[in-house]
């Protein structure tokens, strides 16, 4: 059987709550940091001291049928999703009364792309990572150029979810919008447009959109011409402590923040990686969201050499976060449950799930729903499931669903290994938290120790400590004090009897998916 060992008094993830609570002060200390979190299920608002503490019952959550959207890799309305950020706000400033906030740090999804008019109007759909109407495109770039030599120098493959394949993407099919477009911004660049009539790019925010020169972080000219795009049509990279004030109109609506900094956004995968407390080679963040990742990070310059199976992308000028992301975690699971089991409780479905037998349901699924990113970068992989009977029950096929995303995350994990090896491994995410089931499944699959943190909102707790620590409030995120929960421990009797269903998992994607890319390419 797995075990579980507990620290700082925490049994589960029912009481990370109270935890969290337990260690906020009575009295907070300034400055007072908002901390907003844009993701793909929806937005979180959350307060915190200068201490980087949450705030009691400043937690605001949002969310609006523009996430299906966005998640299903449709066209998504980069206006409304503007108009979404900003009633949290209103929302969390109504319930944090007169409080006065000094910072805003911004936590967003990565890879997202709007083209905006000569007035600054978004012109295209927001286009987000799983999008994947570019994939003809990303294979195309890959005959056209060096894909290994690209991969060293941005820190990413050939892929739609990254803006090169975009944008030939746009060109084709919706050309008249591509031409009219005379600015390319994410969509944090966007609401920073918005919200301060200006707008500049931070180096985290450009650094997984697929032309961004890690080791200069500087556009990648070779790219911009291969994509048809001129230098002055890309946004402006934001130079270290770059800060933002709310035009007249906003500063009017949320007086707390007339006076309030705003800094430059940062990829919500890295300040995953801070709120967890996974800020050196010896942790690895694993978080189950509505998708999945695995990521290190650290001090550094990007490496001479980089796994295929990897992204690097940075933090900051000074840090980068290497690691892999599934398109499939979180998302994956409530599909399945409301599409096979939409009757049955979360608690009760999850006792049931941690009960079953490692594998013993003949089945071998390709967690591609979403399609895939890592490790294999395949353009065209969907979701696949073999093995199924006329006895197969719905809680099996969920069961083999949560094990067939820990093996990707296994293959993620090999491929870590040359980076950090034998990092830690810290998990978070709402889909890992509220389930005991996938966390030993986890452990199990890896057969190494995984500790769950004890931050409930990560993103929002590492943008938090990022703007404390670059007003100079803390020293160095290295030296911050993270907490964590219970500690699963592997059964490595299940451990053997996942090892061949990695296998097993292999052999399938090898047959369906790995030359189907270049098979697609040719009959195009």
């Amino acid at each position: 059987m797995s075990t579980v060992l507990d620290e700082v008094s925490l049994e589960g993830a029912p009481e990370l709550a109270s935890l969290m609570s337990a260690s906020v002060r009575a009295e907070p200390e300034e400055p007072i940091v908002l901390a907003l979190d844009i993701g793909t299920s929806g937005v979180r608002a959350l307060l915190f001291d200068g201490r980087g503490n949450e705030i009691p019952d400043s937690l605001t959550t949002l969310a609006s049928d523009l996430y299906p959207t966005l998640r299903g890799g449709v066209d998504t309305d980069a206006d409304a999703l503007v108009e979404l950020v900003t009633s949290a706000v209103d929302i969390l400033l109504e319930r944090a009364g007169e409080q006065r906030i000094d910072y805003v740090a911004i936590a967003c999804f990565w890879h997202s792309l709007v083209g905006i008019d000569d007035q600054g109007r978004a012109i295209t759909p927001l286009l987000g990572w799983a999008d994947t109407r570019a994939a003809y495109f990303a294979e195309e770039l890959r005959t056209k150029l060096d894909e290994p030599a690209v991969h060293i120098r941005t820190g990413c493959r050939f892929h739609p979810s990254y803006w090169p394949a975009k944008f030939l993407w746009l060109k084709s099919e919706r050309g008249e919008l591509f031409d009219k477009s005379v600015r390319w911004l994410s969509f944090t660049d966007y609401l920073a447009l918005r919200l301060f009539a200006e707008t500049t790019t931070s180096v985290s925010i450009a650094s997984a959109t697929g032309l961004l020169e890690q080791d200069k972080c500087d556009w990648d000219g070779e790219l911009l011409k291969t994509c048809g795009i001129a230098r002055e049509q890309m946004p402006m990279i934001a130079q270290p402590g770059r800060t933002y004030r709310l035009r007249n109109e906003y500063a009017r609506r949320w007086p707390p923040l007339d006076r309030a900094a705003w800094l430059t956004a940062v990829g919500d995968g890295a300040t995953n990686n801070i709120g967890a407390g996974c800020v050196t080679r010896e942790r690895a963040a694993l978080m189950i969201g509505t998708s999945g990742a695995m990521r290190v990070m650290f001090t550094g310059d990007p490496p001479a050499s980089l796994p295929r199976e990897l992204f690097c992308y940075r933090v900051d000028r000074d840090r980068v976060v290497i690691g892999g992301a599934l398109s499939d975690g979180g998302g994956l699971y409530r599909w399945m449950k409301e599409t096979l089991l939409p009757d049955h409780l979360d608690d009760e479905l999850d006792r049931e799930i941690g009960a079953m037998k490692p594998d013993a349901h003949g089945l071998n699924i390709l967690p591609f729903w979403s399609g895939e990113r890592s490790t294999g970068w395949a353009t065209s992989a969907r979701g696949t499931i073999t093995g199924l009977t006329s006895r197969t029950q719905p809680s099996e096929i969920l069961q083999a669903a949560m094990e067939a995303v820990c093996y990707r995350f296994a293959l993620l994990a090999r491929a870590l290994d040359a980076i950090a090896p034998k990092a830690a491994i810290i998990a978070s995410g709402n889909a890992l938290l509220s389930s005991r089931a996938w966390s030993r499944m986890i452990a199990d699959v890896l057969g190494r120790p995984v500790k769950l943190s004890a931050a409930r909102e990560a993103s929002c707790r590492g943008s938090a400590l990022l703007a404390l620590e670059a007003i100079g409030k803390i020293d160095n995120l290295e030296t911050t004090r993270a907490e964590f929960g219970a500690v699963f421990e592997p059964d490595l009797t299940r451990h053997k009897i996942y090892a061949r269903a990695i296998e097993r998992q292999q052999e399938l994607y090898e047959k369906l998916i790995s030359h189907r890319d270049t098979e697609s390419l040719s009959q195009q």
